[in-house]
């Protein structure tokens, strides 16, 4: 069974989801269901279809949000050295041929967002900051090209 890490952010939003999931849109849901059917004939009921449909989204997901839940691996990121990057660092980057700065909090797959800053340690550029310093320079291909960083510092 394979851990997955997750900062203590990504967990909660994770079990925050999980619980509306089951509280909220399951019953809301089986209520749809219930007033679909009371429409008489199932197999024109656009309405039960759709019900159904939703169903099975809610429930798969339920099971999905289960699954990451059981085999997550909560990391304190409050806890972490600040010497080299590891999981949960933020980092500052100067992009070396433009010296645009950029910050990125390095996460798990499932709470990375870029819009955010939040980049996954299975991404090209999180696989490469793995264990470096301030000063290193980082080069890696990425889908849009080769880029080339240097770390400005770690927070």
């Amino acid at each position: 069974m394979e851990r997955v890490p997750v900062t203590k952010e990504g967990y909660e939003t994770l079990k925050g989801e999980l619980d509306k999931l089951k509280r909220k849109e399951r019953p809301q849901n089986i209520k749809a269901i219930e007033a679909a059917r009371a429409h008489g004939d199932l197999s024109e009921n656009a309405e039960y279809a759709a019900a159904k449909d939703r169903q099975s989204f809610i429930e798969g997901r339920i099971g999905e949000l289960e699954y990451k839940l059981a085999h997550a691996d909560v990391i304190d990121t409050a806890k972490l050295p600040k010497g080299r990057i590891v999981f949960g660092s933020r980092v500052v980057l100067e992009n070396t041929e433009t010296g645009e700065e950029v910050e990125y909090q390095l996460v798990g797959p499932d709470e990375s967002n870029i819009e955010k800053g939040r980049i996954s340690i299975s991404s090209p550029l999180g696989k490469v900051m793995i264990g470096k310093k301030p000063g290193e320079e980082l080069k890696l291909k990425a889908p849009g090209g080769k880029r080339s960083y240097e770390i400005v510092k770690i927070l």
